[in-house]
């Protein structure tokens, strides 16, 4: 289980973006990913990678460390 997953999607919710758009950002930072695979990280049922955590933090446009916190 990842740590980060409600955070992401609180962060995600508090730009006013549904999973498309967050997912739609991604793709423009060159990381491939589905909404469904989204999902399941929102919903901590998939684990993240470090490398999935910088990009996601890119793509939301906040600093790493604002993922982890609670």
């Amino acid at each position: 289980m990842n740590q980060i997953g409600p955070t992401i999607r609180r962060l995600r919710e508090k730009k006013g973006w549904t999973q498309e758009q967050l997912v739609a950002h991604c793709h423009l930072i060159g990381w491939d990913i589905s909404r469904g695979t989204l999902a399941k990280l929102e919903a901590q049922v998939r684990r993240i990678t470090d490398i999935e955590v910088v990009l996601i933090a890119k793509a939301l446009n906040v600093k790493v460390s604002e993922l982890f916190e609670t």
